[in-house]
């Protein structure tokens, strides 16, 4: 590489830096704009973190959603809107004298630089993907142990998705061999629960069905993990699928002329065609 070409992807390097600190600065100046007690926003100023914490989670799954969709300018976009989320919370904090964007940034980087001596020690250590994921987990674990965490599953946070969390629990029981062997045991343990729940549906006892219920789907997302499968993702994707074979039925009878309810058998004839369509 000749010095010239090295000069000139510094000097992009010293712009893009640039351009990347005036941006993130028009984002915080936005906030904080907003968030004045005599020029701002109303609807912002009255805010705190409790009730923008939802709108955090449906960001970041906007986020999702747009990835799933494979569609870049909405990904841009949504990312903004989770980016505008954190500096939201920061501006409150810093109002209060806990931390602002700057104490948040900063934080994650020393995070990353901790917690990947692999990449950035002068030397890296040589690990694979996998042990990394095992060096991670072993840090974690050491810095719950150092906040003196209650319980294994203490930080395992109560505001994710249901499903989600099940996942997770399971997952930080098995770290201390609580867990089946294999998932055979556990779709065992699945038609256990499955007659837990015609009992209950015999009773007819709400708060019995409702428990069984969510056992049900408690030993599904343990099941899912035996298997390695994504729990919110194989039920995102089958959402998907629900929605483009009734779609389909939707499309068909309207084609007919056909509005409001239908008979069960016709719509199941054109569901058995949609499926048959989609592995054409």
């Amino acid at each position: 590489m000749s010095a010239q070409h090295a000069e000139k992807i510094e000097e992009t390097k010293v712009e893009k830096h640039a351009r990347n600190a005036s941006s993130t600065q028009a984002v915080l100046d936005v906030m904080a704009r907003l968030r004045d007690p005599q020029r701002g926003c109303p609807w912002d100023i009255e805010q705190n973190f409790a009730t923008i914490a939802p709108y955090t989670i449906e960001e970041a799954y906007e986020v999702a959603d747009a990835i799933e969709r494979a569609d870049m300018p909405a990904l841009k976009e949504e990312l903004g809107d989770l980016l505008f989320q954190v500096a939201f919370h920061a501006r409150m904090a810093e109002e209060q004298g806990a931390f602002d964007f700057a104490d948040v940034a900063q934080a994650l980087a020393d995070k990353m630089i901790e917690r990947h001596p692999h990449v950035f020690a002068e030397a890296g250590d040589g690990r694979t993907a996998a042990q990394q994921t095992v060096a991670w987990e072993t840090l974690k674990a050491e810095k719950r142990a150092a906040k003196g965490a209650p319980s294994l599953l203490h930080d395992v946070p109560m505001a994710l998705p249901a499903l989600m969390r099940a996942e997770k629990l399971t997952k930080r029981a098995a770290r201390i061999n609580f867990d089946w062997p294999t998932p055979n045991e556990v779709l065992a343990k699945l038609d256990e629960e499955l007659a837990e729940l015609k009992d209950a549906q015999a009773s007819g006892d709400q708060d019995h069905i409702a428990e069984e219920m969510g056992d049900i789907l408690f030993v599904m997302a343990n099941l899912a993990r035996k298997l390695k499968v994504d729990p919110e993702e194989a039920l995102r994707r089958a959402n998907a699928k629900f929605t483009r074979r009734f779609q389909y039925i939707e499309a068909k009878l309207a084609e007919q002329s056909r509005t409001g309810p239908q008979p069960l058998d016709d719509m199941e004839a054109l569901w058995l065609e949609a499926k048959a369509a989609e592995r054409k």
